[in-house]
């Protein structure tokens, strides 16, 4: 199998999801992609100073390209609506500097929380991927556990879509347990999947509450594609190192933990051979409800279904 990079350029950076976007790169099933992305705003992934604002790619058409630097999209050959798309997350290094803020803006949490008013605030990091710590320009350290929040297959409806909301076929899922060693399985709803990352988070808590997580640029994102026709989801789903996941969208956080529940239901029914019914009086034991995000106007709930939750 082969190994493609892709670099954060002009030919390959977007800021919304479209599948008339031309792919930067057409593989085969099982081949590897090797990412380098921009942080989320559009910042270089060298800067002189990390604790300095971050010195901006250029050139971006704003007007086409409001949202996330996005890098790709990648084209799998012998990807056909109605498939899945196998992600593998092989390895996930951040690059040098990030950022976090907060307040300072009308969003519904920071006006709910009093926060709304300007200045915002802003805390920015400097990274040793080597030792997988952060340190701010306060002088605290926090450990890195870094994912990347934006990985997503081009929806099938024509036009640009924006970057913010997640949905069916993934995108700014925004899920902390998307680390190293995790697979991602994700609805195909065009030709070729042409599928997108970035987003990279350093570190984030379930929820997400400022809006921003450890905002950084990733040096390397080492992702293996796999095309499953034997596979049919009508939401993503993945194995990480904490179990099962399943996943919800809505703008209603009680349909989105009933739509993750629903997606928990299939997977144990499949897994253990038991009815729907069956499969909630286990769920009721077994699984934990997480709030994924709250601020991307579409909420996120994700549905975990711990490794060790059977006995062998």
């Amino acid at each position: 199998m082969a190994t493609h990079r892709v670099e954060p350029d002009a030919r390959t950076l977007h800021g919304h999801f479209s599948r008339d976007l031309e792919p930067v790169v057409t593989i085969d099933s099982g081949d590897r992609v090797r990412f380098a992305t921009l942080d989320a705003a559009w910042g270089d992934l060298v800067q002189l100073d990390p604790f300095a604002p971050a010195r901006k790619f250029a050139p971006r058409d704003k007007a086409r390209d409001p949202g996330h630097a996005l890098c790709g999209p990648v084209a799998v050959r012998g990807a056909e609506p109605g498939m899945t798309l196998e992600v593998r997350l092989h390895g996930i290094r951040p690059g040098a500097w990030g950022w976090t803020s907060a307040g300072g803006f009308a969003s519904p949490l920071n006006v709910r929380l009093g926060l709304a008013e300007a200045p915002e605030h802003v805390l920015r990091w400097s990274i040793d991927a080597e030792r997988r710590r952060a340190t701010n320009q306060n002088g605290l350290t926090v450990r890195l556990r870094p994912f990347m929040g934006m990985l997503g297959n081009a929806p099938a409806e024509p036009g640009s879509h924006s970057t913010i909301p997640p949905r069916a076929t993934g995108g700014n899922i925004d899920c902390r347990e998307l680390v190293e060693g995790s697979v991602l399985y994700l609805p195909i709803a065009v030709p070729g999947a042409l599928f997108s990352t970035g987003d990279g988070h350093g570190r984030q808590g379930d929820g997400e509450v400022a809006g921003p997580a450890l905002e950084c640029p990733m040096e390397d994102v080492d992702i293996e594609l796999i095309v499953r026709d034997d596979l049919r989801l009508a939401m993503p789903r993945a194995e990480t190192p904490v179990g099962w996941i399943t996943f919800g969208f809505d703008t209603d956080l009680d349909e989105a933990a009933h739509r993750a529940l629903d997606g928990m239901l299939d997977l144990i029914a499949e897994q253990r051979g038991v009815d729907r019914k069956g499969a909630l009086a286990l769920a009721s034991l077994l699984v934990d409800l997480h709030v994924t995000q709250l601020v991307n106007g579409v909420r996120g709930v994700h549905a975990i279904l711990p490794r060790d939750a059977f006995e062998a």
